[in-house]
């Protein structure tokens, strides 16, 4: 029976992102965005509904104007306790002013009179309302050194000087205002303060509504700031998911990529590994052929040594033929033809000699390269 009212309340709101704005607008204080309101579009219709019902707070109509009524009435009780207040701190401040001026200067007996009266009649006053129990405190409990508020009004001043106070009050009170608030009106525009009287009195005037200009001001930027980053945690959110999504979109085409390209790198491993072995073997290859002409040189000095031996040997044994030769020479000169056979003999071996020291004289020298 419900349903068709509230479905043309919806669709009387609006549709689509109208609608969740509206409903986002309506509850300031949950923490939703738009996508929830997308995702869950039976709740969007029940709090679409419950705009009509509540209000931005979430305080039903009837709770919002029964709170709206107390409001009133507190802040008129608000208002008389601080009419008062302020009427008896201005008193203090005078009485406190004046006990300043009568140190430094000399007081007029009048003032003095009046001062005194003022002091007393609002020390009487304090003490008869400490004295008075309210509604809320028990009418039977002691009373403070067991006296009682007609044994504290004995102690007023005398009936012509509290009339003659009364009648002087409203002009001292003023006096004592126009003053404080002539201390605002500088505070608040220092430039003023060396302005005529006349100026100063004019612009004190307007100064209530251009501070309560100020105080609206500052309470819409407040309401403001307070907007500002209620939509700025909202948006903060969607940024967020936005880039959660970001990221895992990224990290999918990542991975992808990676797959793709995993074989070329494997192939360019493969080929790097492979180089590598290559440069390895090569200086294997070197340090063989190297190891193997380091046999081959001590094996050469080795030939070359049994060589020389060999030649050392046999230049001896042509060295003692030939001193043979040269024995028998010697004694065989005198016999002609034999002498000359021997002379051939000798200079066969001579020449066998010189060759054989010339081999011998090649191989020191190469053995020394």
């Amino acid at each position: 029976m419900s349903a068709g009212p509230e479905s043309s309340l919806v669709s009387s709101l609006g549709k689509g992102d109208s609608l969740h704005q509206q409903v986002l607008a309506s509850f300031p204080l949950c923490d939703m965005t738009e996508e929830d309101l997308t995702q869950n579009p039976e709740l969007c219709k029940l709090l679409a509904t419950l705009t009509q019902h509540v209000d931005r707070t979430g305080l039903t109509v009837s709770l919002k104007t029964e709170l709206d009524k107390a409001e009133q009435k507190l802040q008129s009780q608000k208002r008389q306790w601080l009419r008062s207040e302020s009427l008896h701190r201005g008193l203090q401040e005078m009485i406190q002013d004046h006990c300043l001026r009568k140190h430094h200067t000399t007081v007029p007996p009048d003032q003095n009179m009046f001062y005194e009266t003022m002091e007393k009649c609002l020390l009487v006053a304090q003490c008869v309302r400490q004295l008075d129990p309210s509604s809320t405190t028990d009418q039977d409990q002691p009373s403070v050194l067991r006296l009682n508020s007609q044994q504290v009004m004995e102690l007023m001043p005398l009936e012509k000087n509290v009339q003659r106070m009364k009648q002087s009050l409203p002009r001292e009170v003023e006096k004592h205002l126009k003053k404080k608030c002539l201390n605002l009106l500088s505070y608040y525009q220092p430039d003023w303060e060396n302005e005529s009287e006349g100026l100063k009195n004019s612009k004190l005037s307007h100064l209530s509504v251009q501070l309560e200009k100020e105080k609206k001001r500052a309470e819409n930027l407040k309401e403001t700031c307070r907007e500002n980053t209620i939509l700025l945690q909202r948006q903060t959110q969607l940024y967020l998911s936005e880039l959660t999504k970001c990221i895992q979109l990224l990290q999918s085409l990542i991975l992808d990529h990676r797959l793709k390209i995993q074989t070329d790198l494997d192939a360019k491993k493969l080929d790097y590994f492979e180089g590598k072995c290559e440069l390895v073997l090569q200086k294997i290859k070197a340090e063989m052929v190297e190891i193997q002409l380091e046999t081959y040189t001590a094996d050469s000095i080795s030939a070359h040594r049994k060589i020389r031996e060999k030649l050392e040997t046999e230049l001896k044994a042509c060295q003692v033929e030939k001193q043979s030769a040269e024995l028998k020479l010697g004694s065989f000169e005198i016999l002609g033809k034999e002498f000359e056979a021997l002379a051939e003999e000798y200079y066969r071996l001579r020449v066998e000699i010189e060759m054989k020291n010339w081999a011998l004289k090649e191989l020191t020298q190469y053995n020394d390269k």
